[in-house]
């Protein structure tokens, strides 16, 4: 397994890099941004594992330019910002999972290890998906309700197409974790809860009917009414 490593702190760089090399992980070094870049293009790469705040490009926009450009390589984001807000913005930018320092190596070797394993294209199994009136075509990442166009950032849509496909059942939010997130651990925060309710200020609030609904303790449902 091949990893790209951009960071800008040296000690912390050179003890991840030893870490994972440690477990047979072959590790390629870039301190800041835009050589981070310049690598990424390079295929063969498992993970990205990226710090946020960088030199010549911060890891945020980093994300957004490369999923631009088609690149799907799962990215792990580190930072010293551990606010929801934060959070949401790398998600948003296409980042997989977020590390907030300071962390443990093993927590760090443990995400990494679950997102070489995850498949990279795991939402485009079908031309696209329909309920009640929604309609969201897998093929151009549209989402339209009743025919109106409702835009969606990339972590909305995968979380409105996993309620898609499981219509009118309970979901819990540590299966949202591991199934939208591709996590198998709390990330720490509300963050599941906040993107259910950007849904539904996008999905439900023009509309007479809801369909994103919250089933008490348990999770929630995608049903009519």
């Amino acid at each position: 397994m091949r990893v790209l490593l951009i960071e800008d702190e040296p000690k912390l760089a050179r003890s991840i890099k030893k870490g994972l090399e440690e477990h047979q992980i072959e590790v390629d070094f870039a301190e800041d941004g835009l050589a981070g870049k310049r690598l990424s293009q390079s295929s063969g790469y498992a993970v990205i594992v990226s710090d946020i705040i960088l030199p010549g490009m911060n890891g945020i926009d980093l994300t957004r330019q490369i999923r631009s450009e088609g690149n799907r390589t799962p990215v792990l984001l580190l930072t010293a910002l551990g606010q929801t807000d934060d959070k949401v913005a790398g998600f948003d930018a296409g980042a997989d999972d977020y590390l907030t320092k300071p962390f443990e190596f093993r927590e760090l070797l443990v995400r990494v290890q679950a997102l070489a394993r995850r498949p990279v294209n795991s939402y485009q199994a079908q031309p696209d998906l329909r309920f009640a009136d929604v309609v969201m075509d897998l093929q151009t990442r549209e989402f339209r309700r009743a025919g109106q166009k409702i835009p969606l950032t990339p972590k909305e849509f995968a979380l409105m197409e996993y309620f898609l496909k499981n219509p009118m059942r309970v979901i819990s939010k540590q299966e949202i974790s591991e199934k939208v997130w591709n996590l198998d651990f709390d990330t720490g925060t509300n963050v599941i809860e906040v993107y259910v309710n950007f849904l539904r200020k996008k999905v439900d609030k023009d509309f007479e009917a809801k369909l994103i609904h919250t089933q008490f303790k348990t999770g929630y449902i995608l049903r009519e009414g």
